[in-house]
């Protein structure tokens, strides 16, 4: 995901070449995230599973982890993983380590594999053994966000269109929408432009056109949207220690609505 910025280069549209690319590389991202779902139990540790996901990336399909060494800009130290692992209270960019899963976690894995130039892009939550109410619920709701939010991209929609079915429905739902954090657009570039925000107004906005490609991502806390960095420069948490929970697709916008490029033949959003 991206954070939030002022500077706005033009958006890219992609040829029907480049969307190939695209499809093959977000098929790839998809393949990481099936195969390192029945490794995701209690015993395991973080830094396991991102071991698992960077031998699987490089070794079995030929391809880059983009996280690994990324560094967005100057103020951020590289990022020293595969994969981010993002687990209970973090929102987003964790740093798998040393901490090892128990009953009762969430966690999201968040997976960008580099495929001929090109990026795939996306993230899903895992639920270990027996997970409390709060925290399943938190994680039920950031995806059904998610499938509202891809269920309004087609041409002539706008960014402000997604990020409304987000917000309406986290929000009536009793849980709220990081802010701080987006989706964004992707291709031959990690994250670029659109910036999709989580929140929004219907009709507001960059309005969609046939080959653009971004991720849309939204970050769902249960309690408040209220941010923390922590001193690595890169984990960020919930400032109540709330649970948080986040799912990802790499969205295609086609002449008469959406391609989920992330998405594998027969798997559910």
């Amino acid at each position: 995901m991206l954070r939030r910025s002022q500077e706005r280069p033009p958006v890219h549209i992609h040829s029907p070449a480049e969307i190939e690319k695209m499809r093959v590389a977000g098929q790839l991202t998809a393949q990481v995230l099936k195969m390192i779902a029945p490794y995701v139990q209690a015993g395991i540790s973080t830094g396991e599973l991102d071991r698992i996901c960077h031998d699987y990336i490089v070794n079995e399909l030929d391809a880059i982890p983009a996280p690994l060494n990324y560094q967005p800009s100057p103020e951020y130290p590289p990022y020293p993983k595969s994969v981010c692992i993002s687990l209970n209270h973090v929102i987003c960019h964790g740093i798998p380590g040393d901490r090892v899963l128990k009953d009762g976690d969430i966690l999201n894995i968040d997976v960008t594999v580099i495929k001929d130039g090109y990026h795939g892009d996306s993230s899903k939550m895992f639920l270990v053994g027996n997970v409390p109410l709060k925290a399943r619920r938190v994680v039920e709701v950031a995806h059904e966000s998610m499938v509202r939010g891809i269920a309004q991209v087609r041409p002539g929609a706008t960014l402000g269109d997604i990020g409304h079915a987000i917000q309406s429905y986290a929000e009536a739902q009793h849980c709220s929408v990081v802010r701080e954090f987006c989706g964004h657009g992707i291709g031959r570039v990690f994250h670029d432009e659109p910036q999709v925000l989580h929140y929004g107004n219907p009709g507001e906005g960059l309005r969609l056109v046939p080959g653009m490609t971004f991720t849309i991502e939204p970050m769902i806390n249960a309690g408040k949207r209220h941010i923390k960095a922590l001193p690595d420069g890169w984990t960020i948490v919930t400032k109540d220690h709330s649970p948080s929970a986040q799912w990802e697709h790499t969205i295609l916008v086609t002449e008469d609505g959406h391609e989920v490029l992330t998405q594998l033949p027969g798997d559910p959003l």
